[in-house]
């Protein structure tokens, strides 16, 4: 199926269905990165009401917003954005092929001119800027593995501080400009992630160019047991100490590290999985979030109290603080930052007072020709793999009966389903269709065990989960048990391809969105902190060679019977286009008719994914299409 079908494949949609609520619920506006000037009085964030994602700053105490940008940031909002530390101009990245993440750091002042900042050979994600302002501190890809680099604005100068084998992420400035932290990986246990803190080089000193070589010497803290993930999220303002992240005790949990006595201090309970966010301006506490019920509870720690902390007064759903400091989060006066939606209410952004637990929206949601009674609610349900394993999972009920259902499959994998707004959901459930969204082995929020259940069996047990989801529905009475689909974008893509070739007629169907199919392809075709990650969770590409090639759908490409939607764009960096190009192939040897047993879409220009409208409602009608004629 080419470009040029899509819409003629549009008018065959069941006569029932919808294309005016299609387009209306797939261009509903939506923000992105809310971040707070350097005076604590403006926020900066992109939005998307025109159709194309934009730059806005909203002044906080008069409401008024003004559009920054007009066609020159990224169409899609994937990145985050920062302001420079005089709050004159706000730093994004942009790609130079659309969806391709090869960006580069760019620079837009508040009168919408734009300015080239760091430019490199590779994929550049800016991780901080310097209190300030004077450097810029990135990753990138352009020497090998993503490793940190800092940038020197006044010069243009650039030095690369870090050079480890696997990736270097979280990024950061301590507060007086003088260390960085950072997360990697030098041991052998591939799960182990520990934190660091290093000494920038002196600026007059000789310092290592790009490509040569580290520039810092680092100090691995001594902090959480070989096999866990410890972060450093933050610094206290004293310096002195920093927030931590560690799930040594299997769940996450947050905690004090003191940087001169090396110590550590945790806070909260195991029964809870809990994510530290920032420490707060006066160093006295700071932001958490609570998993719970597939909901996530933003939270507010004293620092004296290592066991109590106080739950944000916001209704059941999913709270985010958005930034990754109080520079970022917190207002002039104090209030915090806090996004929340639920399944039935779209993303707000507000500001939080935490002394009287006081409530203003700055961005509202929504809603187009829609309310919020409009929309689906969902339960939480468990349901047992075949070793015993309990999975949770949301489901929405369409309210037809017998309904037909499809599972959504979260990509990642390391990622979950939570009760959030997922307009994809909506709509499919304005279909007619009910929907299963399973957090399968290998999903976060239920502790480090869990997550760790699929490496080394990528594509084993977590399928039996997905599957026995699937087995789960038919087993509800009010579920059409022969009309019973799969569907996923990225990892979810790729487990549609893989539920097809292992279990051949137990799907009436199948899409799948930028999914993955040949393993070994993509670990030789992958950006090399990609590649660490297939490590981790698949093996050695050579050492394991085998376990690559079970786990590829296109190994067991003639075992397909079912009707499969393929669905990929053609600059996508994460699952490469020859991807989905390789497995049409496969089918066509095989004899199968494209356009008959399957259908293959090619989105253009784009790459993983896409905040823009038009690609949404693209991507809508092409799911639609298929379910409503093959379901």
């Amino acid at each position: 199926m080419t470009d040029a079908n899509d819409a003629q494949q549009a008018t065959t949609r069941r006569a029932g269905s919808d294309d005016d609520t299609l387009e209306a619920l797939a261009s509903l506006p939506d923000f992105y990165h809310p971040t707070v000037s350097p005076d604590g009085d403006r926020v900066a964030y992109y939005h998307d009401e025109t159709g194309r994602n934009e730059l806005y700053v909203l002044d906080v105490e008069s409401g008024d917003r003004t559009q920054v940008s007009d066609g020159n940031v990224p169409e899609n909002a994937m990145y985050p954005i920062a302001w420079d530390a005089d709050g004159d101009r706000v730093f994004f990245h942009q790609d130079e092929d659309a969806g391709d993440e090869q960006n580069d750091v760019y620079a837009i002042t508040l009168d919408g001119d734009v300015e080239l900042v760091v430019e490199t050979d590779g994929q550049t994600v800016l991780q901080d800027v310097s209190p300030d302002g004077s450097r810029l501190l990135y990753s990138t890809t352009a020497t090998g593995q993503m490793n940190l680099h800092v940038h020197d604005v006044e010069t243009g100068d650039s030095t690369q501080l870090t050079a480890y084998d696997r990736p270097v992420v979280l990024g950061q400035f301590s507060p007086d400009g003088d260390r960085v932290s950072y997360r990697t990986n030098e041991r052998d246990d591939l799960d182990n992630e520990d934190p660091y803190v290093a000494d920038l080089p002196d600026r007059d000193a000789d310092a290592a160019a790009d490509g040569e070589g580290a520039a810092v010497d680092a100090r691995r803290l001594d902090v959480g047991d070989v096999g866990a993930e410890t972060s450093i999220v933050d610094w206290f303002p004293s310096g002195d100490a920093v927030l931590l992240a560690d799930d040594s005790e299997d769940t996450t949990r947050p905690g004090v590290y003191d940087l001169d006595a090396g110590t550590v201090t945790w806070y909260g309970s195991p029964d809870h999985e809990e994510v530290p966010a920032f420490v707060l301006p006066d160093g006295e506490g700071f932001l958490a979030r609570r998993a719970r019920d597939c909901a996530e509870v933003a939270v507010h720690y004293e620092r004296e109290d290592t066991d109590a902390a106080t739950e944000f007064d916001l209704p059941e759903g999913v709270a985010m603080f958005p930034g990754s400091s109080a520079d970022d989060g917190v207002l002039a006066d104090g209030r915090v930052l806090v996004t929340h939606e639920s399944p039935t209410t779209r993303q707000r952004l507000l500001a939080y007072d935490l002394d009287a637990d006081g409530i203003d929206t700055l961005v509202d949601a929504e809603y187009g020709r829609f309310e919020p009674e409009d929309f689906a609610p969902c339960d939480v349900v468990t349901y047992e793999s075949t070793d015993g394993l309990e999975i949770e999972a949301l489901v929405y009920d369409s309210g037809e009966r017998p309904s037909p259902a499809i599972v959504m499959v979260h990509g990642g994998p390391s990622a979950h389903e939570s009760r959030r707004f997922n307009e994809r959901v909506q709509f499919l459930v304005d279909e007619g269709y009910s929907v299963l969204l399973p957090n399968y082995r290998g999903s976060t929020g239920r502790g480090r065990e869990f997550k760790h259940r699929i490496n080394g069996d990528w594509g084993g047990m977590e399928q039996v989960d997905v599957a026995e989801g699937g087995r789960w529905l038919k087993r509800q009475e009010w579920v059409d048990e022969d009309r019973v689909a799969v569907y996923g974008g990225s990892y979810g893509g790729y487990s549609t391809y893989m539920q097809l070739v292992q279990r051949p007629e137990f799907w009436s169907a199948g899409a799948a969105f930028v999914g993955m199919t040949d393993l070994e392809l993509l670990y030789e075709e992958s950006m090399p902190h990609f590649q660490s990650y297939l490590e981790q969770l698949v093996g050695d590409p050579d050492e394991d060679a085998e376990l690559y090639r079970d786990r590829s759908a296109i190994t067991h490409v003639d075992d397909v019977t079912d009707p499969l939607l393929m669905v990929h764009g053609v600059n996508d960096p994460r699952c490469p286009i020859s991807q989905a190009r390789t497995f049409r192939d496969a089918l066509l040897e095989r004899g199968w008719e494209e356009g008959e047993e399957f259908e293959y879409v090619e989105l253009g220009e784009k790459g993983h994914t896409s905040t823009d409208a038009d690609h949404k409602i693209r991507t809508f009608r092409l799911m639609a299409d298929f379910f409503d004629r093959r379901l």
